[in-house]
């Protein structure tokens, strides 16, 4: 049932790739709920995306990074929790940005999300599915088609570490140095979705946005960014944990409550369970 979610997010792609070419990368005077300083483009993706999946009758909740509460009605069957526009700080530096997605029944939680999705909006236009199955869309000459997305490897080759590095614990860059030192490379936009979708396409490698001295608890959300991603790693056999456990079995107190987070391949992922031991 999730996949009736498709034609939606195919709308609301190329809706957000026009407002991307159009909008100024301005700052406003007001922070979401994370108290993240808002972008114009911030508010407006959010206000588009909102009022399309609204429009669904089978949805009857929302909530979004950029919403300090939820939107809740009595019809409808699905909740969805989005980041409007992941990575809109590097926006003005022109790299690409997305929107992610996560499709939940009956309660806002890891263990009632039954889809994830992300778009990317970047040299080429795409959607990366996953419900049952993994599902990639390529936006080519005026229309959507389906393209190949392989299944992560054991190992990868792509390092990607987030944080502030004189922030990073001990362990944490002794974990990081090693993959240098095994040949891995340095992929790292300042974007989770752009990030992540490298590592997903490219066949392997880690993510990593650990606890800091700055973030103790880490700095990406469960709901609109941290769960979604866990779900299609998984689909895609890789793995997602917070340093120990499984990202998709922690519990959730609050709407907008962060953790740190590593997706990966296994091999990659077996690592950070021995370095956080």
């Amino acid at each position: 049932m999730s996949e009736s979610f498709i034609p939606t997010l195919q709308k609301c792609a190329l809706q957000i790739q026009e407002l991307l070419k159009a909008t100024p990368t301005h700052y406003l005077d007001s922070t979401n709920a994370s108290g993240d300083q808002q972008l114009g483009v911030d508010v407006k993706a959010d206000c588009l995306i909102e009022k399309e999946l609204l429009d669904l009758e089978f949805v009857c909740g929302i909530c979004s990074e950029e919403k300090s509460e939820a939107i809740l009605r009595d019809q409808g069957t699905f909740l969805v929790a989005y980041d409007p526009l992941d990575g809109s700080s590097i926006i003005d530096a022109n790299l690409s940005v997305g929107s992610i997605f996560g499709f939940y029944a009956g309660a806002f939680a890891a263990d009632k999300l039954i889809g994830a999705a992300y778009i990317i909006y970047g040299p080429r236009l795409e959607i990366v599915f996953a419900s049952t199955t993994l599902i990639r869309y390529t936006y080519h000459r005026g229309k959507w088609e389906q393209a190949p997305l392989s299944m992560l490897q054991k190992k990868g080759k792509i390092n990607a570490p987030g944080g502030t590095q004189k922030h990073w614990s001990p362990s944490h860059k002794k974990l990081i140095d090693s993959l240098f030192d095994e040949g891995y490379r340095l992929r790292y936009s300042g974007g989770m979705v752009p990030d992540l979708h490298h590592i997903l396409i490219k066949g392997g490698g880690l993510f990593s946005y650990p606890q800091t001295s700055d973030s103790p608890k880490g700095k990406l959300r469960k709901l609109f960014e941290v769960f979604p991603f866990a779900f299609i790693y998984e689909k895609a056999g890789g793995a997602a944990i917070d340093g120990k456990r499984r990202l998709l079995e922690l519990e959730i107190q609050s709407l907008h409550e962060s953790t740190p987070c590593f997706f990966g391949s296994v091999s990659e992922i077996q690592k950070v369970k021995e370095s956080y031991e």
